[in-house]
Order: C-alpha cells, then structure tokens, then sequence
C-alpha cells in the first residue's frame, strides 16, 4: 500500500490539517489564553478591591460607635471624680462596679483599636492632638499644655477626638 492510497482510505479526521488552519488554531488558542489571563488579573484586583472596601466600611461604623461611646467614657470618668470620699462600706462598692464597667468599656475599645492620648504637663502644644480651650498662668513655658479638661482618643493611629486643654499664657 503506498502512502497516497493510505491517506485515502483514512478518515478524514486523521488526516492532517493543512498549514492555514494550523496557524488559525494557534493564533485563537493564544487570543483564548490572554483573555484567560487578563480575566484572571481582572478577578484578583477586584477581590483586593472588595476587601479593602470592606475593610474602609468596617473602619468607618467602628468609628462611628466610638464617637457615640466617647460621651459614656466621659460620663465615668464624672461619676468617678464626684464620688464621695467618704469611706464608706457601701460607697466602695459602688466606686469599685463604676471602675469595673468604664475598664470593660475601655478594654472593649481598646481591642478595637482605640487609644487614649497621653497628656503630659509642660509638653509641646499639639494642634493635631489638643485641642486649646483657654489660657492659664502656670509655671510653663508659655505656649505649652498646662493641663487636660477633657480625655482625647485615637482609633487606629488617627485622632478621633483631640485632648482638649489649657495652655500656658504667655506673659506680655
């Protein structure tokens, strides 16, 4: 049997592709390939998208319910200081359940990503992280923190409420 007459007889599915058909495969298969790959591409950065949208939203009400939990802390912290020194059996208990409640609270917020920010007699006036709400003679340089009024926060690095303070008065 000679080879003409093999091809012949085979069927036509054997039969080798002519070259143009060859080349028309190859070029669809790369087209099909780099599309694969760009939807591939398309679909990691909208996962890394979508996670960090999700990530902005969950940071966005995490900051909203500390600013509503501010005002609790700072009620603590009145009750605190307006409680009796008295000395009393009973009055103890009641100093000891509002400290037990404000440390839960804070520690809740703190595992949240809440922090307080550290207010030190004497330092360096910060418009950032204080906020001025007078003057006062204090034995300061002036321009710098006299003392705090009212506790300030950051949540994850960025202040959610400055300290609010009294700064030295520059003698004139």
């Amino acid at each position: 049997m000679n080879e003409e007459t093999h091809n012949q007889d085979a069927p036509e599915e054997y039969a080798s592709p002519p070259v143009s058909d060859l080349g028309r495969c190859e070029q669809e298969r790369k087209e099909y390939l780099e599309g694969w790959q760009r939807a591939k591409a398309d679909h990691i950065n909208y996962k890394k998208e979508e996670a960090k949208r999700l990530e902005d939203i969950a940071r966005f009400i995490t900051a909203g319910l500390v600013q509503d939990l501010l005002p609790v802390l700072d009620s603590f912290e009145l009750a605190i200081r307006s409680m009796p020194a008295s000395g009393a059996a009973s009055d103890k208990g009641h100093e000891q359940g509002v400290l037990l409640i404000r440390t839960q609270l804070l520690d809740v917020l703190k595992r949240r990503g809440l922090e307080l920010i550290e207010v030190i007699p004497g330092e360096a006036f910060n418009p950032e992280r204080h906020e001025s709400i007078g003057e006062v003679e204090a034995k300061f340089s002036p321009g710098t923190v006299a003392e705090e009024i009212q506790k300030g926060f950051t949540l994850k690095g960025k202040v959610v409420r400055p300290s609010r303070v009294r700064i030295v008065k520059a003698v004139i």
